[in-house]
């Protein structure tokens, strides 16, 4: 697969995480060419730190298995749902999206 057409305009991509079974959003991170192709080849879901530029994956008790990966119409995010093994948020719930900011409860 080529996925130079995915990186032609930066150096890391969005990608938009979810639970295949429950559809719930999981997080949000970066990849770069290096981590969409080590996704691709491994199975597993590989990330880019935008801070330091190197490849990461969660912990082996937060393993994620991608199931699928799509791409926006525009080439530039990727939207990937996974089998999620453990809490997808290091801070240990289900979704780093766990905290509402408006409305205000």
């Amino acid at each position: 697969m080529d996925t130079n057409k995915y990186f032609q305009h930066h150096s890391t991509i969005p990608v938009v995480v979810k639970d295949k079974d429950t559809g719930k959003v999981l997080h949000l991170a970066f990849m770069n060419q290096q981590a969409l192709e080590k996704t691709i080849e491994t199975g597993e879901a590989w990330y880019c730190s935008r801070s330091n530029g190197k490849l990461w994956k969660k912990r082996s008790e937060q393993k994620q298995t991608v199931a699928s990966i799509y791409v926006d119409c525009d080439n530039d995010s990727l939207l990937m749902k996974v089998h999620q093994t453990g809490t997808a948020c290091h801070k240990g719930k289900s979704s780093c999206f766990h905290r509402r900011i408006w409305p205000e409860e």
